[in-house]
C-alpha cells in the first residue's frame, strides 16, 4: 500500500555506502543493547524492561530520517533504538527502566525526544499538539487544501509511534482526525509487530491492515516492510519530506514482528508456540541486511566485527552508568506537577515530608 506521492530532491537519494555502514552499526548497537537490558533484567540491575528484538531496523531506520534540528519525536516505552539513533544518552533513556525517574532523565528539548510514554497511544495526542504548534508559530494552521508551509521552509515534523494493538485506542482516532483536518505536520509511525501483548493482530486489527484507515481521515499512507531499514529510512524520509511541505500527516505502518516477549514480566509461550514464533518472525532483520551489504561489496567481515566490539563496549559503559544511578529527590514528585504550586499540592507535600523525612 502506498497512497504518497513519489518523493522528489532529497527525500528520493540514495544512501550512500557509509550511510549504510552506520545504519548497520546502530543496528548492531541498539540489538546487543536490547538484548542486554533483558539480561540486567534477569540480574536485578533493573526491575522491569521492554524488549524490541526484531525491531530495529524499523526503529532505526525512521529514527535516521529525524532531523534533529526542528523535528520533535514522540516515543513508547518500546523505542531505544530510536533513542539510541538519534543520540540520546542511554543511561539517561535506561533511568525510566531502572525506576530512577519517570519518562527519562534527558532534556527532552535538547535530545528532541519527548519523555518515554507508558500510556498507550498517549504519545500520539502529544505529537499532533506538539505539531499543531508548529503551524500556529507559522501562522499556517487550520483546514486548507492548498499548501501551507512556511516560507522559510522550517516547518518542524512530528514523529510519533504506536503499535497495532494501540491503534485500537480511541486516542488514536481522535489524533488522526484533528491532524489531518488542522493539517499538521505529523507522521505517525506504526510498528506493526503482530501481537497486542497476547493477542496476534488478526484478531485485533478489523481488515488487517492500520495503513488502510488513513484513508478514512483523507491522508496518505504505506505499508513497508518494517525488517528492511533502507525501505524504512526511505519511506519515513518521503513522509517527513511531504508532511515538512505543508500537505499535512502521514501514516507508515512497519510491517515487523515482536521475537520477544511483550515486557520481561511476560511469557509468550503461553499464547504462541516457538514454532509459530520462528515461522512469524521470517529473517532476522540485522542478518538480512548484514548480508546485503556483503553482497554489494559494502562492508566486510572486518567491519562486522568491528562494529559488534563497539556494541559491546558501548553496552559495558552503559550498564555501569545505569548500576551508579542513585535515587532522585522524593520532593520531586511534588516540585515538577505544576507551574504553580495549588493548596492540596502543598497540603500533600507537607504531609508526605513529615512522615518520610519527619520535618
Amino acid at each position: 500500500m502506498d497512497t504518497l506521492p513519489v518523493a522528489s530532491g532529497a527525500a528520493a537519494e540514495p544512501l550512500t555506502p557509509a550511510q549504510l555502514r552506520e545504519l548497520y552499526s546502530l543496528m548492531v548497537a541498539v540489538r546487543h543493547l536490547d538484548t542486554s537490558a533483558i539480561a540486567w533484567q534477569r540480574q536485578g540491575i533493573i526491575p522491569g524492561y521492554a524488549p524490541e528484538l526484531g525491531q530495529e531496523a524499523a526503529q532505526v531506520g525512521s529514527g535516521y530520517a529525524v532531523d534533529t534540528t526542528r523535528d520533535f519525536v514522540f516515543p513508547t516505552y518500546r523505542e531505544m533504538g530510536v533513542a539510541r539513533t538519534m543520540g540520546v544518552d542511554m543511561v539517561a533513556y535506561m533511568s525510566t527502566h531502572k525506576a530512577t525517574w519517570h519518562g527519562g532523565l534527558y532534556d527532552p528539548l535538547e535530545s528532541r525526544l519527548a519523555p518515554i510514554q507508558a500510556v498507550v497511544a498517549g504519545s500520539v495526542l502529544h505529537a499532533v499538539g506538539w505539531a499543531h504548534g508548529q503551524t500556529l508559530a507559522a501562522g499556517t494552521a487550520g483546514p486548507s487544501t492548498v499548501n501551507t508551509a512556511p516560507a522559510d521552509g522550517k516547518l518542524g515534523v512530528a514523529l510519533t509511534y504506536f503499535g497495532d494493538g494501540a491503534s485500537s485506542q480511541g486516542d488514536v482516532h481522535e489524533a488522526l482526525n484533528f491532524a489531518a483536518v488542522m493539517k499538521a505536520p505529523v507522521v505517525f509511525f506504526v510498528q506493526n509487530n503482530g501481537w497486542a501483548i497476547s493477542v496476534p493482530t488478526e484478531r485485533q486489527v478489523a481488515g488487517g491492515s492500520v495503513a488502510a484507515r488513513a484513508a478514512g481521515y483523507g491522508m496518505p499512507a504505506l505499508q513497508i516492510d518494517g525488517d528492511d531499514v533502507v525501505a524504512v529510512v526511505e519511506a519515513t524520509r518521503r513522509a517527513f519530506a511531504h508532511a515538512r511541505a505543508g500537505n499535512g500527516p502521514v501514516l507508515i505502518e512497519a510491517m515487523t514482528y515482536r521475537r520477544g516477549p511483550h515486557s520481561t514480566s511476560d511469557d509468550p509461550g503461553r499464547y504462541r508456540s516457538l514454532d509459530e514464533e520462528r515461522d512469524g518472525a521470517g529473517t532476522d532483520p540485522l542478518e538480512r541486511f548484514r548480508q546485503r551489504l556483503l553482497a554489494d561489496g559494502i562492508a566486510d567481515e572486518a567491519f562486522f566485527a568491528e562494529a559488534l566490539a563497539a556494541a559491546k563496549a558501548e553496552e559495558e559503559q552503559i550498564r555501569t552508568g545505569i548500576q551508579a544511578l542513585g535515587s532522585r529527590p522524593g520532593t520531586e514528585m511534588f516540585d515538577l506537577v505544576f507551574q504553580e504550586t495549588t493548596p492540596a499540592l502543598q497540603a500533600q507535600a507537607a504531609s508526605w515530608r513529615e512522615e518520610s523525612e519527619h520535618v
